[in-house]
């Protein structure tokens, strides 16, 4: 990682708002069409590898490990651009979606929602969940 990006990065970090856990939430969001796809957690670590492989590094609190999105799956984030907001305690994570985001085999995680006073899906499976993860 050359000087520039790696100072770019430290001045970011200096700006964020983690958690007592050292995280912060992140949206992922389709950089061309504004589609949200789903929220994670990242760490320090995972901002920066993510800057450095040029792809979407999250924190899997679960695993309480690095979790690169796509890597078992095959369904990559490729970072384009990171924002955060006015109280630095959230990043949108502008990025370019290879196939779905969702691990329920969904486009985004928010498929879900009330309308007309009722509880509906709003999108079908793109891909069978038993296949994205073998």
């Amino acid at each position: 990682m050359n000087e520039d990006i790696k100072s770019t990065i430290e001045q970011a970090l200096a700006t964020f708002r983690f958690n007592p856990e050292g995280l912060i939430p992140a949206i992922a969001q389709q950089f061309d069409t504004g589609e949200v796809l789903m929220m994670a957690w990242m760490n320090e670590e995972a901002i920066s590898a993510s800057f450095k492989e040029e792809r979407v590094v999250y924190w899997s609190r679960s695993r309480q490990t690095l979790w690169r999105k796509g890597e078992t799956s095959g369904q990559i984030q490729y970072l384009k651009e990171m924002r955060w907001d006015c109280d630095g305690d959230t990043l949108l994570v502008q990025v370019d979606q290879k196939g779905v985001a969702c691990h329920t085999g969904q486009r985004s995680c928010f498929f879900s929602a009330v309308r007309d006073g009722k509880i509906k899906t709003i999108s079908t499976v793109k891909i069978d969940p038993s296949k994205l993860y073998k």
